[in-house]
């Protein structure tokens, strides 16, 4: 399935799909599209992401860049935009995080404002040690500018993966609720925040990821 955008009064939540929502060329069209959804339309004022059933995101789609290394520096630049509009969204965001999260699905949960994690299944991981495929001066500038040093010390030099409880224990999510309650805890971070003016929160999110935001828009640097 392809990512939709829902509405439940001010609040939309973003649904990547239901397999393992890589950064394919046709997810990273549909993403952009629902984020551009957010932005035409005054209400919702908040904004929830999540995937469905066993994954959130798998991140990179690995098949595309082996047989397009030549694509490399373009695909990773249309990647790390996503991060940006969601860094600097002017609406509060959450990442509801029903599943697994490797790499840059884990780096679309860290662009959000919050996140809530499935604590009884389901990893965050920072796999790129594991695969030769270091990180770009605007990922590592990202996982170190929405992590605290030993959650980033932990997760990127290792490549270990975490589960929930660990994720809260890292500070890496505020909350690791049973699957059942991952959106209604996650709709419970943005809610009260409603109604925000979009100017100043949006100029707000850029002051704060200043430094981050121009690593990203340069690809692979």
């Amino acid at each position: 399935m392809s990512a939709v955008l829902t509405r439940d009064g001010a609040i939309a939540t973003l649904t990547l799909g239901t397999d393992e929502n890589r950064f394919t060329l046709p997810f990273i069209d549909e993403v952009n599209a629902r984020i551009d959804e957010v932005l035409a339309d005054e209400e919702p004022t908040a904004l929830i992401v999540t995937g469905s059933g066993k994954f959130f995101s798998n991140g990179l789609d690995v098949e595309y860049l082996g047989a397009n290394p030549d694509k490399l520096g373009w695909y990773i630049t249309e990647v790390q935009k996503i991060f940006v509009r969601l860094l600097t969204l002017p609406v509060p965001t959450v990442a509801a995080v029903n599943g697994h999260a490797y790499g840059a699905g884990a780096m679309v949960a860290l662009s959000c404002d919050y996140r809530v994690m499935r604590a009884d299944r389901g990893f965050f991981c920072l796999p790129e040690v594991n695969v030769g495929l270091p990180f770009t001066p605007g990922m590592a500038a990202l996982c170190q500018g929405r992590m605290t040093p030993q959650a980033a010390s932990a997760t990127m030099p290792s490549g270990q993966r975490y589960g929930g409880d660990d994720c809260v224990r890292l500070l890496i999510v505020e909350a690791a609720v049973p699957e059942t309650e991952v959106l209604g805890t996650a709709k419970g971070f943005v809610e009260p925040l409603v109604g925000k003016n979009r100017d100043t929160l949006g100029t707000i999110k850029n002051g704060m990821y200043s430094s981050i935001v121009p690593l990203l828009l340069a690809g692979l640097g």
